[in-house]
C-alpha cells in the first residue's frame, strides 16, 4: 500500500513537472509575440506618421493651416525615430556580444511553439505510462474544475468588455453623427467627423453582429455558473448528490455531469462560429 502511494505521488509530481514546463513555454510564447508586435509597431509607426504628415500637408496646402498639427506630430516623429535607433543599437550590441536568441526575432515564437508541441507530447506519453486508479483520476479531475470555471468566466468577461466597447461606439457615434449632420453651416473640413463617426458606427455594428460577443459572453458565464453549482453540490452533498452515500458514485456522476456541460458549451461555441445564413431571394 505504501509503495503504491509512493508511486502515485511520483506520477503526480512528474505530471506537475510537465505542466510547469508547458505553462512556462506558453508564457514565453506570449511574451515573444508581444515583444515582436511592439518592435514591428515601433518600426512601422515612424514611416506611417511621416507619410501622414506628407500627404496631409500636400492635401491641405493653402487651404487649411496645419501648423499646430505639425508642431504636435514632429516631436512625436523624432521620438519614434530615436526609439527605433535605440532598439537597433541594442540589437547590434547583443549580436556583437555573441549569437543570442532574441525574443523579438521572427522565428523565436515558431521555435517555442515546436518546443510546446513536444512538451505536450511528452506529457501525453508520460500520462499513458501512469497506471493510476480510476478513482484517483476522478479526484484529480474534480480539483481541476475550479480552474475551468475561472477560465470560462475570464473568457466571458473579455467578450463582455468587447461587446460593451462596441456598443459604446455605436451609441456615441450615432449621437455624434446625427448632431454633426444636423449642422447645416458645418465647414467642409469638419464634415469628415460625420464620415468618420458613421464609419465607426457601421464597423462596430458589423463586428458585433458577426462575432456575437454578447452571446459568447452569456453562454460562457452560464456554463461557468452551472459547473460551479455542480462543484458546490458534490462537495456539500446537496442537490442531486444529497442521497448519495457512496462518494465514488457521486464523483462519477459529477464527472459525467461536468463533461456534459463542457460538451454543450463546445457545441454552442461551434454554432456561434458558423456564419449567419442569409435567406435566398
Amino acid at each position: 500500500m505504501v509503495q503504491s502511494t509512493a508511486a502515485a505521488e511520483r506520477a503526480i509530481e512528474a505530471t506537475l513537472s510537465h505542466d510547469r514546463a508547458i505553462l512556462a513555454l506558453r508564457a514565453e510564447i506570449r511574451e515573444a509575440r508581444l515583444k515582436r508586435f511592439l518592435l514591428v509597431s515601433t518600426y512601422l509607426s515612424a514611416p506611417a506618421l511621416l507619410l501622414f504628415l506628407f500627404i496631409g500637408n500636400i492635401a491641405a496646402w493653402r487651404r487649411i493651416d496645419l501648423a499646430r498639427v505639425n508642431l504636435t506630430c514632429i516631436p512625436l516623429l523624432i521620438a519614434l525615430l530615436i526609439l527605433c535607433a535605440v532598439v537597433r543599437i541594442n540589437s547590434a550590441v547583443d549580436w556583437l556580444d555573441g549569437p543570442v536568441e532574441e525574443e523579438w526575432e521572427a522565428g523565436h515564437a515558431a521555435e517555442k511553439k515546436i518546443d510546446l508541441a513536444l512538451a505536450i507530447e511528452r506529457k501525453r506519453l508520460s500520462a499513458a505510462s501512469i497506471d493510476l486508479p480510476t478513482e484517483t483520476r476522478r479526484h484529480i479531475y474534480r480539483e481541476t474544475v475550479p480552474g475551468a470555471i475561472e477560465q470560462y468566466r475570464s473568457d466571458g468577461l473579455r467578450y463582455r468588455r468587447v461587446h460593451n466597447l462596441f456598443q459604446s461606439i455605436i451609441i456615441i457615434g450615432s449621437l455624434a453623427t446625427s448632431t454633426a449632420a444636423s449642422l447645416a453651416e458645418t465647414p467642409a473640413p469638419y464634415k469628415w467627423i460625420t464620415v468618420g463617426t458613421s464609419f465607426s458606427v457601421g464597423l462596430a455594428a458589423g463586428f458585433t453582429g458577426y462575432f456575437k460577443f454578447r452571446e459568447r459572453s452569456f453562454y460562457l458565464q452560464q456554463t461557468a455558473d452551472a459547473i460551479e453549482e455542480e462543484y458546490d453540490a458534490v462537495n456539500l452533498k446537496i442537490g442531486r448528490y444529497k442521497g448519495s452515500a457512496d462518494d465514488e458514485v457521486a464523483l462519477l456522476e459529477f464527472t459525467d455531469r461536468v463533461e456534459t456541460l463542457k460538451n454543450d458549451q463546445r457545441k454552442r461555441q461551434q454554432q456561434l462560429d458558423q456564419p449567419t445564413e442569409t435567406p435566398e431571394g
